[in-house]
């Protein structure tokens, strides 16, 4: 039941553990460790998953929402966050029963014109996240250090392609920095809201009070769900999972099961909360008075005359952060996506060039960078159906899961998560032709 499906055409994904991290594992399936020693050698996954949660397309359609329609959209955040931890918990169990990721799984059930729909839809949508996540970490360095901003691109690319190096030791490493850059940011975002005047009391308010006040807030609303749930992060977690740990039985697999789940609900609680930090800080310090802050630069320029150069700095650093964390993960996916749809591999620093194409495409025309990140996030939004719809079936099926399949319970909540979404485009589409939605 649980081996690899169409094995002659399926191929391991790149990295591994090392031998004393392995043997850490096999100590934590084994009973053999208690509390955090337990959850540490099985943490990584979800870690790198998380970065799809707070990348710099997060930063853009959350100060949009937050400098214009205060907390209103932050039952936005936190329902997009619920439907990515369902979402990543189902990519995850899906990599650790059948070894294959999502995308191998529909290049062999699937047929072969909709396989190859999937790739194109999947291709395009591994392009919007390179372009947001580059994008981000050259926006973020060019302000800080007072660069243009080819410079600043020029840099992100350099420490990407840096960072990807540490994946030829194996994937624990990369694991260690990706971990990092995340808290990073989650330091950063926690310094913001000491320093911006926060209401909590309008912020729990608006947490549990949903509304849509306007046209413009619907199509926020679309780019913050494509900027949360993340079409690549949820082919990505199939394959971290599905040769990272090799459960030797049946107890193993369910205890690993049961981690991973545990490991998705906190990485990404804590996505969560730096994603409702990011709005929380834009309310805070532009709804009143500067509403019409929607771009990162304009953002840092009213930051530093509102609540000093650290308050500013600090949002670079963490925008840095994001871009160069991203870019690494995004690459990955983009490859692991190519490899599990055509079974054609290129090497990683190649991947790299060809989607930073784009980008600096996108800077040598002139396109407003902000206005990119933003309509970037309505392509992922666009994109999503496809591969929600995939781990829905997938995860569903007897003869791929097989006493692993989802309850009848369990796939409705992801039928509804997936209708949702679909709700979202349909309203963006009727927008986008002209029609009034209020």
């Amino acid at each position: 039941m649980h081996h690899r499906t169409r094995e002659d055409n399926l191929h391991e994904p790149p990295g591994g553990l090392s031998e004393r991290t392995a043997h850490e594992v096999r100590e934590a399936l084994e009973g053999r460790r208690r509390g955090a020693a337990l959850m540490l050698p099985l943490a990584g996954p979800a870690v790198i998953v998380s970065v799809a949660y707070m990348d710099p397309g997060n930063f853009a359609t959350n100060i949009q929402a937050g400098a214009r329609y205060g907390y209103t959209l932050l039952w936005v955040v936190l329902l997009a966050n619920f439907v990515a931890m369902l979402f990543q918990a189902l990519s995850a169990k899906l990599g650790i029963v059948t070894g294959c990721n999502l995308a191998q799984l529909c290049r062999a059930h699937l047929p072969a014109p909709l396989v190859w729909l999937m790739w194109i839809v999947s291709e395009i949508a591994a392009m919007a996240t390179d372009l947001a996540e580059f994008l981000g970490g050259a926006i973020g360095l060019a302000l800080l250090f007072h660069l243009p901003l080819l410079a600043g691109m020029a840099i992100t690319a350099l420490v990407t392609y840096g960072l990807l190096f540490f994946e030829r030791a194996g994937f624990r490493p990369l694991e260690l920095m990706i971990g990092a850059l995340v808290g990073l940011i989650g330091l950063c975002y926690l310094l913001e809201l000491f320093i911006t005047p926060v209401d909590w009391g309008g912020v729990l308010g608006h947490l549990a009070a949903p509304s849509l006040p306007d046209a413009q807030a619907v199509m926020i609303a679309v780019g913050i769900v494509g900027a949360t749930v993340m079409p690549h992060a949820l082919f990505l977690h199939s394959g971290l999972t599905q040769a990272r740990v090799q459960p030797r039985n049946e107890s193993e697999r369910k205890r690993l099961l049961r981690f991973s789940n545990i490991e998705v609900a906190l990485a990404l609680s804590f996505a969560g909360l730096i994603n409702m930090a990011m709005v929380i800080m834009a309310a805070a310090a532009f709804h009143l008075g500067h509403a019409d802050v929607a771009e990162i630069g304009s953002a840092w320029h009213t930051l530093t005359p509102l609540f000093g150069v650290a308050a500013a700095s600090i949002f670079l650093v963490s925008l840095i952060a994001s871009g160069v964390s991203s870019s690494v993960v995004g690459t990955l996916a983009g490859q692991m996506i190519m490899q599990g749809f055509v079974g054609f591999q290129i090497p990683l620093w190649l991947r790299r060039l060809v989607t930073m194409a784009p980008s600096f495409a996108v800077v040598g025309l002139g396109v407003n960078a902000t206005e990119a990140l933003v309509a970037s996030q309505v392509v992922l939004s666009l994109a999503l159906p496809f591969p929600m719809a995939a781990l829905v079936w997938f995860t569903s099926r007897r003869n791929v899961m097989g006493a692993y399949r989802s309850s009848p319970a369990l796939a409705w909540l992801a039928v509804l998560g997936a209708l949702g979404v679909l709700a979202l485009n349909a309203l963006l589409l009727l927008q986008t032709f002209g029609v009034s939605l209020v």
